[in-house]
């Protein structure tokens, strides 16, 4: 009997879903992956399998055997169970890196969380009466011991505390703000955005590059609500520049019974000039000390500790943002009051702070202890690397600070430069196979090769690196 058409045609060869999640290997997984996932895997991978038949139709494109569509199936079925927000190595350098979530929480900040997290806890119940209570007195306390601030609240990220604090102390009025602080904090979210959501009008004053105290003074008029300062969060301008000191700046609100907003944006508790960074730039003590009546801030920049907004200053503006309807829209959980709680009890001490928050540590690393580092991964890259495929190198390198806190600074480092010697696997073959490894890793590219830094490592991770490139 002759063979037809049809006899030759590579998807009547195709299993089906029930024969393939009959195989051996698929129901192996079967206890760790659920039964719709598993479906759905086998499905998606017969789809995509006949896509490929179609499109090399004449090609010779070979039909996979069902081992190895049953093996095709269980990597798709294990990518799907797995948890997408996955725990990830930090190679870049970059201390505050947002797409890798800003500040790594201190031990304690995690201790905290974990416990909260199991009970149930005392977010909103005063212990002595059993009546309701207010959960920012958690952190309230702390806040104004740490910064001097009459009152404190929190809310959701320092966006949401700006946007709170302009729609509380300005709505229906006029905002003076500099033309060099119009600034983009990132995802397309602007100032100038937030302050006309908020309800009130913008005023621009100065020039993109300088701006004086009569800029500010000729601009007020009785439609005047707020003064508001916005440190640029993600870019610096040099050159030919001037901007009013911020006790200047609050002298002149003053004079006028208008209040001064500051938004500092990195949220700093120790001055990143004690720490050796940032020039002259202060810390949120500092802008309260100058005369500032709200100053706002993130929790998981330069303080190192949980994504959340920070609003301090006088007693009677705080208490008036704190109870603007919105606030309870914009208010945190009891996951980051317990990191934020923690993260600052360390402030208490700050040696303690400096020597067990990461960012702080991260940031205050030495050459000596970089360098040390540095050998320490190489030497087990070397251990993990055939030597006549790859070279392995020590390189001086720059290490950025990032999510928006000091822009223009960045800090030496001593990086190890890993590049294969024929240029195969290349640079981003080499990064795309660290970023699929479990935990993903993540390094920078440069001049050919891939960076790994080690400002941003525990000693831990550096197995975990090795680990990744013994396939390569």
């Amino acid at each position: 009997m002759k063979a037809t058409k049809e006899d030759n045609n590579p998807l009547r060869s195709l299993p089906s879903v029930h024969r393939l999640l009959a195989a051996p290997a698929v129901r192996a997984i079967g206890a760790r992956v659920p039964a719709p996932v598993l479906t759905e895997a086998a499905r998606s991978v017969l789809e995509a399998v006949r896509a490929e038949l179609v499109a090399g139709n004449g090609r010779g494109v070979a039909t996979p055997s069902e081992a190895e569509l049953a093996e095709r199936v269980v990597a798709e079925a294990q990518r799907r169970a797995a948890p997408s927000l996955q725990a990830a190595v930090n190679a870049t350098g970059i201390v505050l890196h947002t797409g890798l979530g800003r500040a790594r929480l201190s031990a304690a900040a995690q201790r905290a969380v974990q416990e909260v997290a199991a009970a149930h806890a005392v977010l909103e119940i005063e212990r002595e009466t059993g009546r309701r209570g207010s959960r920012r007195d958690h952190v309230r306390g702390l806040l104004c011991e740490l910064t001097g601030a009459e009152d404190a609240t929190v809310v959701n990220n320092c966006a949401g505390a700006v946007f709170l604090a302009v729609m509380t102390l300005a709505a229906g009025r006029e905002v003076l703000i500099s033309r060099g602080e119009l600034v983009e904090i990132g995802g397309a979210f602007r100032m100038p955005d937030i302050i006309r959501a908020s309800g009130a009008t913008l005023v621009e004053v100065g020039t993109t590059n300088r701006t004086r105290l009569s800029d500010y003074a000729n601009a007020i008029t009785e439609r005047t609500g707020l003064i508001l300062r916005c440190h640029p969060s993600n870019f610096a301008i040099v050159g030919f520049t001037e901007e009013v000191p911020t006790a200047a700046l609050a002298a002149l609100s003053k004079e006028h019974g208008l209040p001064v907003m500051d938004d500092q944006g990195s949220g700093a508790l120790i001055a990143p000039s004690e720490l050796g960074i940032g020039g002259q730039k202060g810390s949120l003590k500092d802008s309260l000390a100058a005369g500032c009546e709200v100053v706002t801030a993130s929790g998981d920049k330069l303080l190192g500790g949980p994504q959340a907004g920070l609003i301090l200053g006088r007693r009677e503006p705080i208490e008036r943002i704190a109870k603007h309807p919105l606030a309870r829209a914009l208010r945190v959980d009891k996951l980051t009051l317990a990191a934020l709680e923690a993260t600052l009890c360390l402030y208490r001490e700050p040696d303690r702070a400096l020597a067990e928050i990461p960012t702080l540590r991260y940031l205050t690393r030495t050459e000596p202890e970089l360098r040390r580092l540095a050998q320490r991964l190489k030497t087990k890259l070397q251990t993990a690397l055939p030597p006549d495929r790859f070279l392995l190198t020590l390189v001086p390198e720059r290490s950025q600070i990032g999510g928006g806190s000091l822009p223009g600074e960045d800090l030496p480092t001593v990086c190890v430069a890993l590049r294969a010697l024929d240029g195969v696997p290349s640079p981003d073959e080499i990064a795309a196979h660290l970023r699929h490894h479990t935990p993903p890793i993540f390094a920078r590219i440069k001049a050919d090769a891939v960076l790994f830094d080690p400002r941003t490592l525990e000693p831990e991770e550096l197995d975990f690196i090795a680990q990744a490139v013994r396939n390569l």
